[in-house]
């Protein structure tokens, strides 16, 4: 036998006229992930195959578990017959060593010329196993194991245990957007929510020096190459916001200093995606959990951009948004005791119903349009490789 990785589509095999589309992107998503492993895939509309050497399952694996697109992955084990007798005799080989108390039998018929019906071979091979294994019996309801094989014309595969993928779509199938990043525990997990949808992200970081430390943009940058491992590869626009900041502490009412910040961050953001081609922005915010994340300050806030702007974990809690962050690799960097310009200059009471209308008078105390022309033009552009693991100053 000849053990090969089987892909099953889960949400994908829901598609109709644009599968193709779907299954083409999760192919070349694959083949990049797969970059450095020797392989080869082959796809239908039901699974995709990929043979690599069996030296290097375990790390494909690995990899596939971070691929978005990807409902279950299974390693099949391939023989190059359909007689069976050979099927029976491979069977037992498989089950051999695996534990198990209950299973049942699932065979599918590529050939169905094939001399017997396929609930016919399910019969026939769970009496094999029934031989083989004694202690074990056999339940169609609620089996331990499945037992998978699928009959085709010239050769057999067969495949117990399955490991869960990520699910959801290939990235870039629904087009890009532009994660605002920074380093705390909720922007993260917006991202990779995001990215599960089948949306490629670029990133923006707003830095503040000297209020803001070079650790805390190396956390982002650590961040960022973790979502670059679902993403492929993720560039990351930083902007330099001291001059914007600094007016804005100058000038505004303390009260209204992080709505006014966030609502140039908004402005910024938006002539990013612009540049980049993105369809929309996407954010950490969750209702309720700080001031500028009221309705009425997200309102406020909204107000100052047309693209739609997407928030992945707003109607998640805190514990639940903590638990993505951990399964996902980026809690242990977000917690990093290195503040971004949004937790700097934080007011003791800031307003959490702000006026729009207020924010427009206090907006026109700062010739704010020149700071974010300015910044925009000449903002740092890298970009990271999941496959290089380095960093790569882009301008």
């Amino acid at each position: 036998m000849k053990k090969l990785i089987v892909i099953k589509y889960g949400e994908l095999s829901t598609k109709k006229d644009n599968i193709n589309f779907f299954l083409k992107t999760l192919k070349n998503n694959i083949d990049y992930a797969l970059k450095n492993i020797n392989h080869e895939i082959k796809y239908d509309h039901g699974r995709m195959y990929i043979d690599v050497a069996e030296s290097d399952l375990e790390t494909s694996v690995d990899v596939l578990k971070k691929v978005f697109g990807i409902h279950e992955i299974v390693i099949g084990y391939i023989i190059d017959t359909t007689d069976f007798d050979e099927i029976k005799a491979n069977l037992e080989i498989l089950v051999d060593e695996e534990e198990f108390s209950t299973f049942k039998v699932e065979t599918k018929r590529v050939n169905k010329d094939y001399p017997l019906t396929s609930p016919e071979i399910s019969k026939q091979l769970g009496a094999v196993i029934l031989k083989k294994k004694k202690i074990v019996s056999v339940d169609v309801h609620e089996p331990e194991i499945v037992v998978n094989v699928e009959i085709r014309l010239t050769e057999t595969l067969m495949y117990l245990k399955g490991i869960p993928g990520c699910g959801g779509y290939p990235v870039s199938t629904l087009g890009k957007g532009l994660l605002m990043l920074s380093g705390g525990i909720d922007s993260p997990v917006a991202g990779y929510l995001a990215m599960k949808r089948g949306v490629k992200l670029e990133c923006l970081y707003f830095e503040s020096p000297p209020h803001t430390s070079e650790a805390a943009k190396e956390k982002v940058m650590d961040l960022a190459k973790v979502l670059s491992k679902y993403n492929n590869d993720i560039k990351v626009h930083i902007i330099n916001f001291t001059k914007i900041q600094e007016e804005i502490l100058k000038n505004i009412p303390h009260e209204y200093l992080i709505t006014i910040m966030r609502r140039m961050m908004y402005r910024i953001s938006e002539e990013i995606s612009r540049k980049v081609n993105a369809k929309i922005i996407v954010n950490g915010e969750s209702i309720g959990q700080v001031a500028s994340q009221t309705l009425t300050s997200m309102n406020a806030i909204n107000r100052v951009v047309k693209m739609p702007v997407i928030r992945p974990v707003a109607c998640l809690d805190k514990l639940e948004i903590i638990d993505i962050s951990k399964k996902i690799g980026t809690y242990e960097i977000s917690i990093r005791p290195f503040e971004d310009c949004c937790t700097i200059f934080v007011p003791k009471h800031p307003v959490i119903n702000p006026s729009a209308e207020l924010c427009e008078e206090y907006e026109k105390l700062i010739p704010y349009e020149e700071y974010i022309r300015e910044t925009v033009r000449n903002h740092e552009v890298i970009k990271l490789s999941s496959i290089e693991g380095k960093y790569q100053d882009l301008l």
